[in-house]
């Protein structure tokens, strides 16, 4: 059998190094998978955990400062203290509709709940249709007085590069973030959290609470190995074409 030729082999130089650079890729994919994967059981863990015990107080005052959405996120809580309506905030987004995958157009009603202390929490009444985006069209649902919330702790809502900006003038959100709407509205001081009402039924029947999706799904495992499987076949395709090549 004759020995490959120098020729030959230089000629595997560049489809060599790209193939190096695609299973770079390809492996660093799957890695990354395995990550999310952690972070994600971690997380269910986490809710398991915090969302369906006896509600507790919220993180006092003097904590919220230093308050770490890792440490109390999803945490069941019970609050009282007297909404401020006029200073709702309502934020564009979707809900589960009738039929899967047809979800509803609306909002999600941020209100201030003012405690005794006077420091202000603010709390995702839950989900309302467009057409009752305004608050006349479901006076019902405005409770005066002292009310007691019961729901889960939430961290502020991430921004993204595909957020559409915010417009306090108009009262248009898209982003459940409480300091955004504190320093909009010149409120303080302000729980860096919120909390996501619970679906205990409200007057009239709008907001909506209980929108708090618990179910994560979890397909990492699947997406790492599908990358793991691609880088798999690359090495043997190139394998393949490298051999023929060499002895062809």
């Amino acid at each position: 059998m004759s020995s490959a030729s120098p020729q030959r082999v230089r000629s595997l130089l560049a489809p060599g190094l790209a193939t190096l650079v695609v299973l770079a890729v390809l492996i660093g994919l799957g890695t990354w998978q395995l990550q999310r994967k952690a972070w994600k059981e971690s997380l269910i863990q986490q809710i398991e955990a915090r969302a369906y015990g006896e509600p507790g107080p919220i993180a006092p005052e003097a904590e919220w400062p230093a308050w770490r959405a890792d440490q109390d996120e999803f945490r069941r809580v019970r609050v009282t203290g007297t909404f401020l309506h006029d200073l709702e905030a309502p934020v564009y987004g979707l809900a589960p509709g009738a039929r899967q995958g047809a979800p509803l157009q609306g909002y999600y009603i941020l209100t201030p709940l003012r405690l005794a202390t006077g420091a202000l929490v603010i709390i995702n009444r839950g989900f309302v249709p467009t057409e009752l985006k305004n608050p006349e069209t479901r006076p019902q649902g405005q409770p005066e007085g002292e009310v007691t919330v019961t729901g889960l702790v939430r961290a502020p809502e991430a921004r993204t590069l595909f957020t559409p900006s915010d417009d306090p003038g108009r009262n248009l959100w898209f982003t459940r973030d409480p300091e955004a709407i504190a320093q909009a509205r010149g409120l303080e001081p302000v729980a860096p959290f919120l909390i996501d009402a619970d679906s205990t039924p409200n007057p009239g029947g709008w907001p909506r609470g209980g929108q708090t999706q618990l179910t994560l799904p979890n397909n990492h495992l699947q997406y790492a190995l599908t990358w793991y499987g691609l880088a798999l076949t690359l090495v043997a395709v190139f394998g393949a074409f490298a051999w023929k090549r060499i002895k062809g």
